[in-house]
């Protein structure tokens, strides 16, 4: 049987010749591991297409050179390996290579007291380019953590003062079991602050010269910060101590974007970000947010 060569009109000339940002795939599967946890990650490869009379690039060639990463931990040589393959491959066509990578890493988190443990999904975005100008990456990641409202705790502390106010008359001789127990009580304790499940949302420029992605510094540098991190496995034991962290922590928006700006400024491989913080309101329909940034500057074109 005789074997012909197939033909690739990818290698055609272009009926309207015109330079394309961005040409590739978006959406590929492909396993993946973070901070030695596997990860089942998706990524968006793509080269520009610089050479206005060339009809298409090779796809293959890009789907074949993430073969690179599957499996292995992620780091800033590996993804520079890859970049570099995608033009290599594409000489002459190519000046610009692109690789956006995803999904949720998983982190074992200890209880605050018990000796509990349980697992917690960080969603990850790794963006990464290589053009003239040489490569940048950066990393993104969503952080969830509470958040009890300042005012509505002094609201709340108000009303029991009122309510002692009101159970224990002027001039009235205290005793202190009859306070011990009215503090314990419903009738004590008739208001209690809102609180929020919340979110950070951060992007982080990281220094070209790290060899590392900082993902686990990262989260527990933050949610040390913060000091009320979500929680997975927990005994009445651990919720009491969540509670009385949220009491402790008594944060608005602009509180915990403040704290968050403070801590990514020193954090080494990073210089630069953009943060926001989203309190997902108990008492409104609506979110209260903050943002802030450092150092920062939009990606290169994609």
């Amino acid at each position: 049987m005789t074997h012909t060569s197939l033909i690739d009109i990818a290698e055609g000339s272009a009926h309207q010749p015109a330079r394309l940002a961005w040409v590739g795939m978006e959406g590929i599967d492909l396993p993946l591991q973070v901070a030695g946890q596997p990860m089942a990650g998706r990524a968006d490869a793509g080269v520009s297409l610089d050479d206005p009379g060339a009809r298409g690039i090779h796809m293959s060639r890009l789907y074949l050179a993430l073969e690179r990463l599957a499996g292995q931990d992620l780091t800033p040589t590996r993804l520079r390996e890859v970049l570099a393959h995608f033009l290599d491959s594409h000489h002459g066509l190519s000046q610009g290579a692109f690789l956006d990578l995803q999904g949720d890493v998983l982190l074992r988190r200890p209880a605050l007291v018990s000796p509990l443990a349980g697992w917690k999904a960080y969603p990850l975005v790794v963006r990464s380019r290589l053009t003239h100008e040489g490569v940048e990456a950066r990393l993104e990641l969503a952080i969830g953590y509470s958040s009890t409202c300042p005012c509505s705790a002094a609201l709340a502390r108000q009303l029991i003062q009122e309510g002692f106010d009101r159970d224990f008359a002027e001039g009235q001789t205290v005793d202190r079991e009859a306070v011990r127990a009215w503090l314990g009580s419903e009738q004590g304790i008739v208001a209690t602050p809102h609180s929020q499940r919340s979110q950070a949302h951060l992007q982080l420029r990281l220094d070209p010269e790290t060899e590392t992605l900082p993902v686990v510094e990262v989260i527990d540098r933050v949610e040390s910060a913060l000091g009320t991190a979500l929680q997975t496995a927990v005994k009445r034991v651990d919720e009491q101590a969540f509670a009385l962290a949220n009491g402790q922590n008594l944060m608005f928006c602009e509180d915990a974007a403040r704290r968050l700006d403070r801590v990514l400024r020193d954090q080494p491989g990073v210089i630069g970000f953009r943060l926001r913080v989203v309190h997902a309101e108990s008492l409104h329909a609506h979110d209260a947010v903050a943002r802030s940034q450092w150092n920062w500057r939009e990606a290169g074109s994609i």
